[in-house]
């Protein structure tokens, strides 16, 4: 076997791999349950959220609705009392209008320790994908609307990443339209 037949054969061995493990990666949550490392995936996304967002994952809960337009990203308090998550909740989703209005997506890349589905066209399209704030009881939502195609498939790609990563068991099916 010479060099060149060598490189191509490791090339196609690593690429291969590569393929497999992010086919791996990006498989349902019950599919991941019976991995071994699923256990710390789940903890790091919940610690590093709690962190990025600056409230609880446990006092909080989110949804990530795909619609045909987009879709929305949904956070509440779980308790109508607790006004200090409620705060905090429509001040992360403030900020992450206008970051993500921008190109800017390091925050979900911290959360979930990669760079989630969709980002890249999101980035790409920015201009063609509207974001609005939206307060709701007990929290705030973030309404993402496009007409583009290729945006709206990165965008549900993104959401439909959320909803298995976060374990919000949403529906991955776009529903109705948003108001």
């Amino acid at each position: 076997m010479n060099h060149k037949t060598t490189r191509l054969s490791v090339a196609a061995i690593l690429f291969g791999s590569a393929a497999f493990l992010n086919a791996q990666h990006t498989t349902d949550d019950t599919t991941m349950a019976g991995c071994p490392m699923h256990a710390d995936h789940v903890k790091g996304v919940d610690e590093r959220g709690d962190k990025a967002m600056g409230f609880s994952h446990e006092k909080t809960t989110h949804h990530f609705r795909i619609t045909p337009e987009g879709g929305a990203i949904e956070v509440t308090g779980k308790d109508a009392n607790d006004l200090a998550s409620r705060d905090q909740i429509r001040g992360h989703l403030t900020h992450i209008v206008k970051l993500f209005a921008a190109g800017d997506f390091e925050l979900p890349m911290f959360v979930h320790d990669r760079k989630p589905p969709g980002v890249d066209v999101m980035q790409q399209k920015k201009g063609k994908v509207s974001y609005r704030y939206e307060e709701i009881d007990k929290g705030a939502r973030v309404l993402i609307t496009t007409a583009d195609p290729d945006a709206l498939r990165a965008v549900h790609e993104f959401l439909r990443f959320q909803i298995t990563d976060h374990r919000t068991g949403d529906s991955l099916r776009a529903g109705k339209r948003s108001s």
